[in-house]
């Protein structure tokens, strides 16, 4: 299960990074951090990368199904089915419990402020949080299902990596299912031949 610090180091950078951005105050630390003012975008390698702050309460990108509780609860529940399942494939190619992994990360880090940043921050209930996305890249002209697209959808760490999570799972799940041992032998009708 070594594999599960993957995902808590993904979670570590992205709340980080998230904090960052946003900015955090906890006086009892002596921590106070002013973040990005929300909307504004700081140039990092010119136009083609920024930060820029925002905020959703979707999935990744911004995709919004079911509601904020609903889909706080399916996350929580996927997560835990996740760390069910790596313990369940836990002597699958290592390539494979990676993808499981950065897929948890991204989860949990998204679940997070789902669940709790609305309190935190103090501007809603639990589950009642806004995800904060910063980073910000150029992209293609092109026309996507109606909408033109100039850049890429604001996204996060956690985004990034469910995404990659979801790539590597694709590209791993051949070789798991093709190590797969085969089924019991079948049983043919013609008997053995014996000498």
């Amino acid at each position: 299960m070594a594999v599960l610090l993957l995902s808590l180091l993904i979670i570590v950078c992205d709340q980080v990074s998230k904090m960052l951005i946003h900015g955090v105050s906890i006086p009892a630390f002596g921590i106070a951090w002013d973040g990005i003012p929300y909307g504004t975008s700081v140039p990092v390698v010119g136009d083609f990368l920024r930060l820029t702050y925002i905020e959703n309460s979707g999935m990744a990108f911004g995709i919004d199904v079911g509601g904020k509780i609903f889909f706080s609860l399916f996350s929580l529940a996927a997560s835990v089915a996740i760390i069910a399942y790596l313990y369940r494939v836990r002597t699958a190619p290592l390539g494979f419990r990676l993808s499981l992994a950065l897929i948890l990360g991204g989860a949990v880090g998204n679940l997070i402020d789902r669940m709790f940043y609305g309190m935190f921050f103090g501007y809603g209930p639990l589950f009642g949080g806004r995800v904060v996305d910063f980073v910000d890249v150029d992209f293609f002209n092109i026309t996507l299902f109606g909408h033109h697209l100039t850049r890429f959808w604001v996204f996060n760490v956690a985004d990034a990596s469910v995404t990659i999570g979801v790539i590597l799972l694709l590209l791993f799940h051949r070789v798991v299912v093709s190590e797969d041992p085969p089924g019991p032998p079948s049983t043919s009708a013609e008997p053995p031949v014996t000498s």
